[in-house]
């Protein structure tokens, strides 16, 4: 059976993972994360590789912090729906560098990879985090590395790599089923030696997930939090508000139209109580988050009268 831990307080906001540096789990304390997303691939979907090159990316990056960014994730392999697996040895090679580089300007970095080897050298180069969309299951050994750098972990909801998920979303209730599973990774982690505090769990927005799926996910969050452990929200311009935003023709709207909407979800997320929101268009959602906390203390002091 999966684990059930003690839902939080309704309202009650998650410092996140212990690992990370005091001054995030203090604004963690008082609003949602802002996790600014710095592809270094030729292929993403969302920005065509426009941050390919180590300096560009370095300066992007540099460029979402002073949008309003608390961290920043960097990541070497696209995820894309189709997306075919680059070689590990590549993967390095385009994260590192970047990785060193953030860290070197003051940045708190993580690493989006599923890979170990990719998670060691990141986390030795002064990642504090490490985004594992897999949620451990592409690569057994993540959870040992996990384990022994003691660094934060985020564990997504995850049924198969990009060239098979598509064919994997099927599901009877997938609130149910998502959470269900992703208890079932806190458990096996946790039984490989990760502490639970250093979990956040991702319900995985657009992976193995039908368009539809997407929205009872976001709008079950409590579910979610539920189980004990922080959530991260990463809906940032994904296929399902391309859909939703279709014209009259009915073609998606492009990944650069979909930045408002994803600032919405950002500012519902946030108020359900999400740790933090990944997102590529920062400043929208970093003005989002402030919002919605100034909402959540102004129904508090409704609610104390």
């Amino acid at each position: 059976m999966p684990s059930t831990p003690s839902s939080p307080a309704t309202g009650a906001r998650s410092t996140g993972p212990e690992p990370l540096p005091a001054h995030l789990r203090a604004a963690a304390a008082e609003r949602a994360l802002v996790m600014g997303v710095v592809n270094v691939t030729p292929d993403s979907f969302s920005d065509g590789g426009r941050w390919f090159e180590p300096g560009a990316a370095v300066a992007h990056g540099l460029r979402l912090l002073e949008e309003g960014a608390d961290l920043l994730d960097v990541g070497g392999e696209s995820t894309r729906p189709g997306a075919d697996r680059v070689p590990v040895e590549e993967e390095r090679r385009r994260v590192l560098p970047v990785v060193t580089e953030l860290v070197r300007a003051g940045a708190v970095v993580s690493v989006d990879t599923t890979r170990s080897a990719v998670a060691a050298d990141a986390v030795e180069a002064g990642a504090v985090l490490v985004n594992d969309v897999s949620g451990g299951l592409a690569d057994p050994r993540m959870a040992d590395v996990v384990a022994a750098a003691g660094v934060a972990y985020v564990a997504m909801h995850w049924r198969g790599h990009a060239d098979v998920m598509d064919a994997l979303a099927t599901y009877d209730d997938v609130v149910t089923e998502v959470r269900d599973e992703l208890a079932r990774r806190l458990d096996d982690l946790v039984a490989a030696g990760v502490r639970p505090e250093q979990v956040v769990l991702d319900p995985g927005l657009g992976f193995a997930k039908r368009g539809s799926d997407n929205w009872p996910l976001l709008a079950h969050l409590d579910v979610l939090r539920g189980l004990g452990r922080p959530v991260l929200v990463g809906a940032s311009r994904k296929r399902f508000l391309g859909h939703l935003l279709a014209g009259p023709d009915g073609v998606p709207a492009p990944p650069e139209r979909r930045d408002a909407a994803t600032a919405a979800i950002s500012a519902l997320a946030a108020a359900a109580g999400a740790w933090c929101v990944r997102v590529h268009d920062v400043a929208p959602t970093a003005d989002a988050v402030r919002v919605a906390a100034a909402w959540t203390a102004g129904a508090h002091v409704r609610a104390g009268r």
